[in-house]
């Protein structure tokens, strides 16, 4: 009850509820008249009789009629008096039954409750808050974004124009505020000056509207938008945007960087002061069957095998396990240390095809009824592929990748079932995914890759699981929007799964730990951690760190630089500076295992 009164003076501050409540007290006027009129009438019909009754009792009889109660205790003896009783009766059941109660409803309760709502939903942060980011939105990427950034210690606030949706928001863990985008007093109430950075994920004209806002509450706050036209950019980085990435165009980069089409066959992935990390899918290689021991990587290339994704999961490498088409290598090393890998990868590859030899079912792919033929009469699949990589979807994301294609030299098809966003007859196929005709004149059945990359979850697991019952060898990379769908895509049948909230959230936090920590992809992070008095004095091998976290040394910085894969018997020393390669969890283990004793700051 204490709260009342400012619940009270909070409603009426709304111009909608004091228009209500004019209506509600014109209503409840025309209700007191019709009322008092009765009894009036009442009295004169009652006086016609011959009987006399107090005005008490007047307004008694007509309210206990109007509201049905009908005590029976006084009535009319004459048909005048009993048809003025049905009027009364009739009209009470309109009034005070009907419109009495929708009116309280319509516009005084739910307003009522709309404001409780309205005021139970935050509007400001408290004074004290700081380093905060304000991400302007509460869709599932900027769901996503808020939980990546607690789980790095980041605090974060989502602003929300609907108190409902904040409530929402609010119920499944994340902090809100309600307030609108366009206004300056909403980011000041939010903290901004205190803030680390404004996010605004929306279209590019919210966008654009957002940043001049934030910039205008806040001068020197880093804002950092998302863009989906190219024109928008410039129009952002003029509103006052620090960072404007077009997201749809780094995943379809992404995408198409990891196909297994052309002379490239590592697709970097990030890149660390000199360390470069890029992914080599396994199949159709001279890999397939063999262990990493056998196939001697680091001795002939330099790269170091720092990990493996097998279906979504990212794993420490196994030196002796065989390798599977399915398997994803995480490589770490120098860029020229990539390209002998490709070099040698390609070199394997063709000693393969020249020998007739078989690799597994990931060697078996991409050929449907061309190239060259083994002793069987079937398809060589590690012959080089010069059939069209196939795109479903032709949105920005499929457009981007299509361009990455044609700036590698790289024949593609594009199934866009929507005529209208068809730019490119020549590399264009006008239909629906799912119909096989289609899909034929693609080129389904030679293609080496295709790429599914609609913006519904829903439909790309559909597609991944129907190009994997057309072809099992052929190399299926899926976009999933949402993180919770990238092991349903993997079970469904795509070789690669790269998450479009997993690429914003990366973005967001490498900005705001730079030469901290990068993450990669869905959770695999690089991390710098000094050399504490935990481990200083021993080697790599006998350190223990891969075995007791699940994290792989790529890197060592010490007085003579940075060393890129350090050999297992280099001797560590104290204030050495580690760079490791992780998921979340390996990096939570090797922070709790190994803390920063603050030593070599001191020093």
């Amino acid at each position: 009850m204490k709260f009342l009164p400012s619940q009270i003076a909070f409603f009426m501050q709304s111009r909608s509820a004091q228009r209500n409540m004019r209506f509600l007290f014109r209503f409840v006027l025309l209700l007191v008249v019709v009322i008092t009129l009765y009894s009036v009438l009442f009295h004169v019909i009652m006086n016609h009789e011959g009987r006399e009754y107090s005005w008490a009792t007047g307004f008694y009889w007509t309210l206990t009629v109007m509201s049905t109660l009908g005590f029976g205790d006084i009535t009319f003896l004459s048909d005048t008096g009993k048809l003025f009783t049905l009027v009364v009766l009739l009209s009470g059941i309109i009034f005070l039954l009907v419109m009495l109660p929708f009116t309280f409803i319509q516009f005084f309760y739910a307003p009522w409750l709309e404001a409780q709502t309205r005021l139970r939903a935050p509007r400001e942060l408290p004074a004290e808050t700081d380093g905060h980011v304000i991400i302007v939105g509460g869709d599932a990427t900027a769901q996503a974004l808020g939980q990546d950034l607690a789980q790095y210690s980041h605090p974060y606030v989502l602003l929300c124009t609907e108190a409902q949706a904040a409530l929402d928001l609010q119920d499944q863990g994340h902090t809100v505020a309600v307030g609108d985008y366009d206004d300056p007093e909403t980011y000041r109430r939010l903290r901004v000056g205190q803030a680390a950075m404004v996010v605004a994920l929306d279209g590019d004209v919210r966008n654009t509207n957002v940043a001049f806002t934030a910039r205008e509450a806040s001068p020197d706050i880093p804002v950092v938008c998302g863009a989906d036209q190219d024109e928008a950019v410039d129009i952002l980085s003029l509103a006052g945007s620090t960072h404007v990435f077009k997201f749809s165009s780094m995943l379809g980069q992404g995408l198409a960087r990891r196909t297994l089409a052309g002379h490239m066959r590592t697709g970097v992935v990030g890149r660390f002061d000199d360390l470069t990390v890029a992914e080599a899918p396994v199949m159709r290689t001279g890999l397939v069957g063999h262990s990493l021991r056998d196939s001697d990587l680091r001795k002939v290339t330099g790269v170091n095998v720092v990990g493996v994704w097998e279906r979504g999961r990212f794993q420490l490498p196994r030196p002796d396990a065989p390798l599977e088409a399915s398997t994803v290598l995480v490589l770490a090393g120098t860029r020229e240390q990539m390209d002998a890998f490709d070099r040698y990868i390609g070199g394997r590859q063709d000693d393969v095809t020249a020998s007739g030899a078989t690799g597994g079912q990931g060697e078996q792919a991409g050929q449907g009824g061309q190239g060259e033929q083994d002793e069987t009469g079937r398809p060589d699949a590690t012959a080089k592929s010069t059939a069209p990589v196939l795109i479903l979807g032709g949105g920005r994301v499929g457009l981007a990748a299509a361009r990455q294609f044609a700036r590698s030299g790289i024949d593609y098809r594009v199934v866009e079932k929507n005529p209208r966003l068809v730019h490119d007859q020549e590399h264009t196929v006008t239909g629906s995914a799912a119909d096989l005709d289609v899909l034929e004149r693609a080129g389904i059945r030679e293609a080496p890759a295709v790429l599914v990359t609609t913006h519904d979850d829903d439909l790309n697991i559909y597609l991944t699981i129907y190009c994997r019952r057309l072809r099992p060898d052929i190399q299926i990379i899926s976009r999933a929007t949402l993180d919770r769908n990238i092991g349903i895509l993997h079970k469904a049948g795509a070789d690669l799964v790269m998450s479009y909230a997993s690429l914003v959230s990366n973005t967001v936090i490498n900005l705001l730990s730079p030469g901290k920590v990068l993450m990669l992809s869905e959770g695999l992070n690089i991390f710098r951690a000094p050399v504490g008095v935990g481990l200083a004095g021993r080697t790599l091998q006998d350190s223990g760190i891969r075995d007791g976290t699940g994290c792989s040394v790529v890197a060592l910085r010490g007085p003579d630089g940075l060393s890129v894969n350090p050999e297992p018997t280099l001797l560590l020393h104290a204030c050495d500076e580690l760079i490791l390669i992780g998921d979340s969890e390996a990096e939570r283990r090797f922070l709790e295992r190994y803390p920063d004793d603050g030593e070599c700051e001191e020093a």
